[in-house]
């Protein structure tokens, strides 16, 4: 382990966990039936975050080998601030307190919901990684009337 690496982590986990709480600040849960509330800003958060991975480690991979400045970005801005940014702890407290406030039908298709929506906007943000990365090096489709 470098302290160089575990300092990069901290303050980009720092930041996120910040940006993140300040958001939940800023954007209360929604009231449900029964004093339950639905958390869709840690719902948003999540899964933006799960977008913004998945594009900024599309974005990391083309170049090379996880080293030098790669490697830097990917701790302080991946693992650091959005591992920070999202919150798979809170789905997991959330989910357990909508069904423990009886919302069942909620806490499901909250959970669910928010895995499935992750794991579709980080091949989301794969996909649009390597659009960019195609557009940027000319790799796209020839423009009517080039010949390829």
């Amino acid at each position: 382990m470098r302290w160089r690496y575990l300092g990069l982590v901290f303050l980009g986990g720092t930041a996120g966990t910040a940006l993140r709480q300040a958001l939940g600040l800023l954007l209360p849960p929604v009231d449900l039936a029964a004093g339950a509330h639905l958390p869709l800003t840690i719902l948003g958060i999540n899964v933006l975050g799960a977008l913004l991975l998945g594009l900024l480690l599309e974005a990391l991979v083309r170049p090379g080998p996880d080293a030098g400045g790669r490697r830097t970005a990917r701790l302080l801005l991946g693992t650091g601030l959005l591992g920070g940014f999202t919150t798979y702890s809170a789905l997991a407290t959330d989910s357990a307190l909508l069904l423990h406030g009886g919302a069942i039908g909620a806490a499901i298709g909250y959970a669910l919901g928010t895995v499935l929506l992750g794991g579709l906007a980080t091949w989301l943000g794969i996909v649009l990684g390597a659009a960019l990365h195609r557009r940027a090096v000319g790799g796209g489709a020839p423009a009517r009337g080039e010949n390829g």
